[in-house]
């Protein structure tokens, strides 16, 4: 699944063809994709100016100039693409060979901007995704959003924080970083990276982060600079592209070739002088990748 760092690859690489731009259709080429799309949906949206982009946890937001901000979940396997129109060389001209069936392209943004016209293309071949228009003033009380902890990227989250979330938890500590109460937008690949450059096993009791008079541990110190810093580099490197996930110019991300332990099971572990060996475990129905050697 689409974690944070591939969310905002995708936000930044929409953002050139739909700031600004006017949505003159919004075409639903069926009537859901997980739920069924918003009533009036295409009608709401049709007309409006696209003011912004942003993305809260693995939300992509995409405001309207009229206060309405239309969300979009990738779900498992959707993505988004940008074709440019007449005239030719456009902003967004899809250079790259296309890996998608177009019998999976399900909603088409038709822009009209300063460069001519473009459409941006919504596919998504099992369906999990999902897209909502909610008022961008009610969102921080809307299901999606209400229950969120903080982004991993801003100064909310910090040790302090998580010690306040942790004091007293036995829950493992894979388990309390994938709640997205505690930190919203990571994800089981980023948490297992993190852990390993912090040198905890996701086995370890959350609880044990956080020292006596609820003040956080060194090692969860540690872990929040390994929480930011892996996520700073997967943004940079263009997400990460497992299965289904591409840019949206068709090319891949790349920091799946930096993983560290994720999907390395039995290779031997990266950290200097360990000499030991990347194990695989499963904590409530995920892959957990460390090494037993190094993380404690």
């Amino acid at each position: 699944m689409p974690e944070l760092p591939e969310v905002e690859t995708v936000k930044r690489g929409l953002a050139p063809s739909m700031e600004g731009a006017v949505l003159r259709e919004l075409e639903l080429r069926r009537n859901d994709l997980r739920f069924p799309f918003p009533a009036d949906f295409a009608r709401m949206a049709a007309g409006r100016g696209i003011t912004s982009l942003s993305r809260r946890a693995k939300y992509l937001l995409i405001d309207l100039d009229d206060g309405m901000t239309i969300v979009s979940h990738l779900g498992m396997s959707g993505s988004f693409r940008v074709e440019a129109g007449p005239p030719a060389g456009t902003p967004g001209a899809f250079h790259y060979p296309r890996s998608k069936d177009e019998k999976h392209d399900h909603v088409v943004f038709h822009l009209a901007g300063a460069g001519g016209d473009a459409r941006v293309i919504y596919n998504d071949p099992r369906r999990f995704g999902f897209m909502d228009i909610v008022r961008r003033a009610d969102m921080v009380s809307h299901p999606f959003f209400r229950d969120l902890g903080p982004e991993p990227t801003g100064n909310e989250l910090d040790a302090d924080y998580l010690a306040r979330r942790f004091a007293g938890k036995a829950q493992p500590l894979k388990s309390a970083l994938l709640d997205q109460k505690n930190i919203a937008g990571l994800g089981n690949i980023y948490v297992c990276e993190a852990l390993w450059r912090s040198h905890l096993s996701p086995l370890r009791a959350a609880g044990t982060l956080v020292a006596d008079g609820g003040k956080p541990a060194e090692a969860l110190l540690r872990l929040v600079d390994a929480i930011r810093e892996v996520i700073a580099d997967a943004i940079a490197a263009g997400g990460s592209s497992l299965r289904d996930h591409i840019q949206t110019d068709g090319s891949l991300g790349y920091f799946q070739h930096s993983f560290s332990v994720y999907d390395r099971e039995a290779q031997p572990c990266g950290t200097p002088g360990c000499g030991g060996t990347v194990g695989r475990i499963v904590q409530a129905g995920r892959s957990s990748f460390y090494c037993a050697a190094c993380q404690n």
